[in-house]
């Protein structure tokens, strides 16, 4: 079957999935433009052709419960074996929550803290306060994270986590702890890993029971175990979050059987 042809077979086989599930999508959902842009997404990461088809449209009907853009970066999945997992982003993390929570949100974002920046947590007229003010440009150690949100009536909340913190939380709870992302991006994954901790002190409305699973999932972690399935598992390619420069070799796009998916039409 001709590179195009199989593009075209997925991209139908997607959008008849997207149909069937459109009461779980946000309404303000648009099929046709996450359709071209999972497909784009497809085609500039050829390692997700070894995936089983019927995997890979799951792993994306996840980002589409939340709203998430997978070419925008919002989300990404981690293939391994025959399957995938889901997980969000930073930016996704502050979209989905922004966008979701009961109280309006005026602002929402996470910063890391490096050695030689000034922190300060206090507590005026009752009320909890920061202070933060980064060396310019350090590229010093990390040594915590914190996210704050702020809201239109002029709350704040905000939550801090030091890195033996995250790091316990990566070690102990990750599904994928040696990612690349974790392994070449540990910044972005200290952010998202406070303001994951953030967001559960943040009501939100989730628009289906899928939307809460997608959720939940996309966090990355086990919080019911600490054992780490995936941690002796060296060879994890996290294609949606690649920031290590790897080149990867060109080959046809989702080569994989996609008669496949009719024999699997799987859980939903």
């Amino acid at each position: 079957m001709a590179k195009n042809e199989v593009t075209v077979k997925f991209s139908e086989k997607l959008m008849d999935k997207l149909l069937s599930v459109d009461t779980a999508l946000p309404k303000d959902f648009n099929k046709e433009r996450f359709v071209q842009n999972c497909i784009a997404v497809l085609n500039e990461n050829p390692n997700l052709a070894q995936i089983n088809p019927a995997q890979t449209i799951q792993g994306l009907l996840k980002g589409a419960y939340l709203g998430l853009d997978f070419l925008n970066r919002e989300c990404y999945l981690i293939p391994y074996n025959n399957t995938v997992q889901f997980q969000t982003d930073y930016k996704g993390e502050t979209k989905f929550t922004k966008k979701y929570s009961i109280r309006p949100i005026l602002d929402i974002y996470a910063k890391v803290v490096r050695e030689g920046d000034e922190f300060i947590e206090e507590i005026v007229d009752g009320k909890p306060t920061i202070q933060f003010r980064p060396k310019t440009f350090s590229k010093a150690e990390i040594i915590g994270a914190f996210a704050v949100v702020l809201f239109k009536d002029g709350g704040l909340l905000y939550e801090t986590m030091s890195t033996d913190d995250i790091n316990s939380v990566r070690n102990n709870y990750s599904k994928a702890s040696n990612s690349k992302a974790w392994k070449y991006s540990y910044d972005e994954m200290c952010k998202k890993t406070v303001l994951r901790r953030l967001s559960k002190h943040v009501d939100t409305s989730f628009e289906s029971v899928e939307a809460r699973a997608a959720w939940e999932e996309g966090a990355g972690m086990d919080f019911k175990t600490s054992a780490n399935p995936v941690n002796d598992r060296e060879e994890v390619i996290d294609v949606f979050a690649d920031v290590s420069g790897e080149e990867i070799t060109e080959q046809d796009v989702i080569t994989a059987d996609y008669e496949q998916i009719e024999l699997q039409e799987e859980t939903n």
